[in-house]
């Protein structure tokens, strides 16, 4: 693990228009392989109805009981299939594959919908687990390892089952929740949007687009110099931008943009990163991860809109300033930085790529 380190403090240096090479995707692929098997410690989130519900983390969640708590495990499986889809020639190839087959088995997923069935457990990683499940989904549906690939049908009846809450919940949620940490309303909607999008779902697409506009369209003046808050992961104004940026046409987009966020079309705009004060606080070291949201975001949104062009240069500033300080033996951010930072480099990438 010191030479992931290593990477990460000349990580700086590299052109953010240059992707990822082989030799830094392996060494990214060991903090979700460390920690996809870890069982300890581990953050459940458990309702219990009874001391019957009093089990291990392996029992309850048999696919995702790794990585200190479901969602990171369900992040951490899909940053191992995006990297063996991004490089296909890892030297992990076959322990990636033999865990994520182990971990995605037919069983094991039934058990996990058994789960989020238990009546007390309805809300269970509602939405940001949701929503990373989507993403995982999305991920194996169309990859091009044949036994990934095979994963997606073990996948899809937990998928479906989300889609359906989804369904029944947003029109339930009179109000949006604007937090920068899980419960992010538009976080949970921009990936689901990207799952809909990505399987042909419409009937998904247009619920998703009529509770965006009900949620976020009357929204003005984004407080911007509010963020962050001490521990976010997710900008809450960013993340609100990037939902109604994927629900809207350019023009309404852009009218409705210059209401919420006139700050950021001011070329010299700049936003301070977020610090982190100790990295040994599951809860500060979030900031870390802000940095990394707010990278991705800010790039895909200098990468489809000129008039947003000069974002870029905040996003570069965010994803350098975390970068090299992602570090092995706390696993407070160990656990769960790689993602974010992966998903960073893939809007930096595709970015350059428009």
């Amino acid at each position: 693990m010191r030479s992931f380190v290593l990477l990460l403090l000349h990580l700086p240096f590299l052109s953010f228009a240059q992707t990822l090479n082989q030799e830094q995707a392996q060494r990214l692929a060991q903090l979700p392989l460390k920690c996809l098997e870890q069982e300890y410690p581990n953050k459940l989130n458990q309702v219990l109805a009874d001391e019957k519900d009093l089990q291990s983390p392996k029992t309850l969640h048999p696919a995702f009981y790794g990585c200190f708590d479901w969602h990171s495990a369900v992040h951490g499986h899909w940053s191992l299939a995006y990297l063996l889809r991004k490089f296909p020639d890892l030297p992990q190839k076959e322990e990636i594959i033999q865990k994520l087959s182990n971990h995605l088995s037919v069983s094991n997923i039934q058990k996990e919908i058994a789960y989020f069935t238990k009546k007390h457990e309805y809300a269970f990683e509602r939405t940001y687990g949701w929503a990373w499940l989507l993403a995982l989904q999305q991920e194996l549906n169309t990859h091009p390892e044949p036994r990934l690939q095979s994963l997606a049908n073990h996948l899809q009846p937990l998928s479906d089952l989300l889609v359906a809450r989804y369904q029944e919940f947003l029109p339930k949620l009179l109000y949006p929740i604007r937090v920068g940490t899980h419960t992010n309303t538009a976080f949970g909607m921009n990936l689901a949007w990207d799952y809909a999008v990505a399987t042909k779902n419409y009937a998904f697409q247009e619920l998703l687009r009529k509770e965006a506009q009900r949620l976020f369209a009357n929204d003005i003046a984004c407080p911007f110099a509010w963020e962050p808050s001490g521990t976010d992961f997710l900008s809450p104004c960013i993340e609100e931008m990037a939902l109604m940026m994927r629900v809207l046409s350019k023009q309404a987009f852009l009218a409705w943009a210059k209401k919420f966020a006139p700050a950021l079309f001011q070329k010299n705009f700049r936003w301070q990163v977020a610090k982190v004060s100790d990295r040994k606080d599951g809860h500060l070291v979030h900031l870390d991860g802000l940095n990394f949201s707010r990278a991705w975001n800010l790039f895909d949104l200098a990468s489809r809109y000129s008039e947003f062009a000069h974002l870029k240069k905040v996003a570069e500033e965010c994803l350098r300033f975390s970068l090299p300080v992602i570090t092995d033996g706390n696993y407070e951010g160990e656990h769960w930085l790689a993602s974010f930072a992966l998903r960073a480099f893939y809007f930096s990438e595709i970015g350059s790529k428009r």
